[in-house]
């Protein structure tokens, strides 16, 4: 028997975590792309980039945004459930 230590599962990695919150945010707050990039500081592309889950994004670009959306950065990280 293995007694090693395993890794937990992570359902939903955090990269989809972010671009799916950032997205419906962003949308319910009806900022476009560009608008949302002016408000955090940071080019247009780059916001496109992390709704599409094509780049990370550090801990200090995390919470730019989220004080960009006026929420937490824990509301960028919460698991996403798309709708149905």
């Amino acid at each position: 028997m293995d007694n090693t230590p395993q890794a937990p599962q992570i359902s939903q990695p955090a990269r989809e975590r972010i671009a799916a919150n950032l997205k419906r945010l962003r949308k319910e707050r009806q900022l476009s792309q560009e608008r949302m990039a002016e408000l955090a500081g940071f080019h247009r592309t780059y916001v496109s980039q992390l709704e599409r889950c094509v780049t990370n994004i550090s801990i200090d670009g995390l919470e730019r945004l989220a004080s960009a959306l006026g929420v937490d950065v824990q509301a960028l990280l919460a698991p996403f459930i798309p709708c149905e």
